[in-house]
């Protein structure tokens, strides 16, 4: 059994500039936790192959897939369908927490960034 304690994962900056601790990263499933500062909004960008799920533990933010715009909170979740452009923007006063689940995996190779 392998169990992860987030304060002992190292942060990194990932290619759309979220600040990201990776749980578990397995061939067809990862899962990590992404922390966007007030203000902060990920680079606009798409996965070519993988599907994605959020689900805001904190926090408050402006989801965006292919333009269509809507607030999101904690305890909710948002799908992101593989090929769809999407950005995220904390519009809060506190960080925005919250759980990225890429199947498969996240990769770099996969994620093409947009201006």
């Amino acid at each position: 059994m392998e169990i992860r304690y987030r304060d002992k994962l190292e942060a990194f900056v990932t290619k759309d500039k979220s600040e990201i601790r990776e749980y578990f990263h397995s061939l067809n499933l990862s899962l990590a936790e992404a922390l966007l500062k007030p203000g902060q909004v990920t680079q606009y960008h798409l996965h070519k192959k993988s599907e994605e799920i959020y689900y805001i533990l904190d926090g408050k933010g402006l989801m965006n897939i292919e333009g269509k715009e809507s607030e999101v909170a904690e305890k909710q979740a948002i799908y992101i369908a593989p090929g769809k452009r999407h950005k995220i923007t904390n519009v809060g006063e506190k960080p925005l927490i919250f759980l990225c689940a890429c199947s498969p995996a996240y990769s770099d190779e996969d994620t093409l960034l947009e201006d």
